[in-house]
């Protein structure tokens, strides 16, 4: 039984790299969910490995948890060992994780070792640079958006207490431009002559007062 040694890199993320040694007669399933436990990512996702040439160009595809319209027309991860697909000693295999978010990586075979370590478990995650990125689901809520809830449902929360109803804004606004409050407006503007009056008025008198009493 041979050991492995696959290298495993993001697509599009040239500085995150994984190196797992895993033995010839483990499945696919097994080296999918050895990829995740290095990377963090949730292994129950769609995802799968496709037979590739040197040029990443996909051919068979080897899938997890397929969706019933391939369901029928793949080999499945768990059933498909590793060394039933190796028939190069550098094999490549392109891989897609999660198919509703994918991110897509290039798989090759770097080394063959005939005889395993009794003292390791595999798979072995024998080599580890950079760190994977995030993924977000499609439901997560960022703390932006969390706080600008909270902003809108606590200005919510202080019209209701105002027994604010915003139907009557539309109304208010309607009965202005059918000159419903036109009379309001011409009591307002009336109040505010009368008062200009009174106070010439006055002032009228005051003068004349004082010119009275300079004779």
């Amino acid at each position: 039984m041979a050991i492995y040694k696959f290298r495993i890199t993001f697509e599009d993320y040239d500085d995150v790299m994984r190196e797992i040694d895993i033995k010839s007669n483990q499945t696919f399933e097994d080296l999918h969910k050895a990829i995740h436990k290095s990377t963090g990512y949730n292994p129950e996702k769609s995802s799968s490995f496709y037979v590739s040439t040197d040029n990443w160009l996909k051919g068979d595809e080897i899938a997890y948890l397929p969706n019933e319209r391939k369901k029928d027309r793949v080999v499945l991860m768990e059933n498909s060992k590793l060394s039933g697909f190796i028939e190069d000693p550098h094999q490549k295999f392109y891989y897609i994780y999660n198919f509703d978010r994918p991110f897509d990586f290039h798989v090759e075979l770097v080394k063959i070792v005939l005889d395993p370590d009794p003292n390791i478990e595999y798979p072995f995650l024998a080599k580890s640079s950079g760190e994977a990125p995030k993924i977000f689901e499609k439901n997560a809520v960022s703390v932006d958006d969390a706080e600008n809830s909270a902003v809108a449902v606590g200005e919510f929360d202080f019209l209701n207490e105002l027994n604010f109803v915003p139907e009557d804004t539309d109304e208010l606004e309607a009965m202005g431009e059918m000159g419903i409050n036109e009379k309001e407006r011409d009591d307002e503007e009336e109040s505010e002559e009368d008062e200009f009056g009174d106070d010439f008025s006055d002032g009228d008198s005051f003068e004349d007062d004082t010119i009275k009493d300079d004779y």
